[in-house]
C-alpha cells in the first residue's frame, strides 16, 4: 500500500520539517507579494490610460491654439484609434479583474 506524500514534504522522508514549512511559507509570501505588485501595476496603467483619454483633447486644443493647425489635424486623425485602444485596455483590465474574482 502506497502512502500519499504530503505536498510540503520536499525530500520525501514522510515528515514536514521546519525548513520545508519555512520554504513553503516564504514561497506563499512571495506569491502574494507578486500578485499585489501585479494589481498595483495594472491599476497604475489603467489610471494612466484614463488620464490620457482626458488630456488628449487638450493636446488638440493647444496645438490649434498655438497655430499648429496641421499638427492639430494629425492628432485629431489619430484620436479615434487612440480612444478605442485605450478603452479596450481599460475594459480588459476590468474584465480580467471580474473574472479573477469569480
Amino acid at each position: 500500500m502506497s502512502e500519499d506524500k504530503h505536498p510540503l514534504d520536499l525530500n520525501g522522508d514522510g515528515e514536514v520539517s521546519d525548513v520545508e514549512l519555512e520554504m513553503h511559507l516564504e514561497f506563499k509570501r512571495k506569491e502574494l507579494e507578486d500578485q499585489d505588485a501585479q494589481r498595483d501595476a495594472m491599476r497604475k496603467m489603467t489610471w494612466f490610460a484614463l488620464a490620457g483619454l482626458l488630456f488628449y483633447p487638450s493636446g488638440i486644443f493647444l496645438t490649434s491654439l498655438f497655430g499648429l493647425h496641421e499638427a492639430a489635424t494629425l492628432i485629431a486623425n489619430v484620436a479615434p484609434t487612440y480612444f478605442v485602444a485605450v478603452a479596450g485596455l481599460v475594459a480588459a483590465f476590468f474584465g480580467a479583474d471580474a473574472i479573477k474574482k469569480k
